[in-house]
């Protein structure tokens, strides 16, 4: 088992890269994590962009990620760019000797995917993989659930993402939307969501997709569905659209088994509204406090998110999500992808 070294006499100096709207979510954490983290250089191409995020966190700018390798004394540096450029972005960090956090997806391509790990594999660094989601209150309950196996056997689950992304979003960078940079729904805006398949409920078998693109003006998906069988024997099904009007609608997930019937929904899995098991606990007192309120379909589970690296970093823990069970979700994507064009069943695990 491959040891790193320890940052434990002085804060986490960290860099970022891709200033953009996400990055907003990370300054954010970083600034909960004060007393631990410092920002010391970021990165983008645009200037307004930049120049923004030097003014917010007081850190060196620079416009291009090879020449902040050059003079960074980050530890980390936290890749928020386009999803396409991830793999290439990854691979430099780690030959520099520095440990990599990336946004989703991790990247765009399965072989891609590979070489980012292998990659913080050959230089003896960290990779972390923001699965921000994970930490909600109501998915750390309904996942507490499954692992006491309160559900009994598990015979059927269902995820609904009901978002809206106007043309204009699209349109708002030429990267969006496109096969090479972002991917489609499946891939960017319900990534979250597709993490679930295997992280709530285990292992799957194989997958058929459907993806279409109706609404938009873009290359890749804004609409599909996904039917899944789990090696547990359990069936489901995942649909996705960015088409919904007028607003936001649904982000949820309904879980049915022998023992056990659960749906956690609202805008963006932030409300429990059915939590009933055979056997009652005491933990389902908490069922009420968990819910919250949400303006953003991101969550609050960033600075959580941050906490578990620092905790990483300083010895104190191992990674929640790191490159390997980030490959996890990527894998199931890609087979969703394949499916769709393929009109076929796509099987797990996929040919290494």
């Amino acid at each position: 088992m491959r040891t790193y070294d320890n940052i434990k006499d002085r804060k986490i100096r960290m860099a970022l890269v891709g200033c953009g709207r996400i990055a907003a979510n990370h300054f954010a954490a970083m600034e909960q994590h004060a007393p631990d983290i410092e920002v010391v250089d970021v990165c983008d191409v645009d200037p307004v962009a930049l120049e923004k995020a030097v003014a917010r966190t007081g850190a060196q700018g620079h416009a291009g990620l090879t020449q902040m390798l050059a003079s960074t004394s980050a530890d980390v540096v936290v890749l928020t760019s386009p999803s396409g450029l991830h793999p290439e972005q990854a691979v430099e960090i780690a030959r520099s000797g520095r440990h990599v956090m990336t946004e989703k997806p991790m990247a765009t391509r399965w072989h891609d995917g590979l070489r980012m790990v292998k990659a913080c594999d050959d230089a003896g660094v960290r990779m972390f993989v923001v699965k921000q989601n994970r930490r909600n209150a109501t998915l750390q309950l309904l996942k507490q659930a499954v692992e006491q196996k309160r559900f009994g056997r598990i015979y059927m689950v269902n995820i609904n993402v009901f978002w809206t992304r106007p043309q204009d979003y699209y349109d708002s960078a030429k990267w969006r939307g496109t096969w090479e940079f972002d991917g489609g729904a499946f891939m960017n805006q319900a990534s979250h969501y597709v993490d679930l398949l295997d992280w709530l409920i285990g292992p799957i078998e194989s997958i058929q997709a459907y993806t279409a693109t109706l609404g938009r003006d873009i290359e890749v998906e804004d609409t599909g569905v996904l039917s899944v069988r789990w090696r547990s024997g359990a069936l489901g099904s995942m649909n996705v659209t960015m088409l919904t009007f007028p607003r936001n609608l649904e982000g949820s997930i309904t879980i049915l088994g022998e023992k056990g019937t659960v749906r956690v929904g609202g805008v963006a899995v932030n409300e429990i509204q059915h939590w009933e098991f055979a056997e009652k606990l005491p933990q389902d007192e908490q069922i009420a406090s968990a819910n919250y309120q949400t303006t953003s379909v991101y969550g609050f589970g960033h600075p959580l998110y941050y906490k578990n690296v620092i905790e990483v970093l300083r010895g104190q823990a191992e990674p929640e999500t790191d490159g390997r069970e980030g490959l996890k979700s990527l894998e199931v994507l890609v087979a969703a992808y394949l499916s769709a064009r393929d009109g076929k069943r796509i099987a797990l695990p996929l040919d290494y």
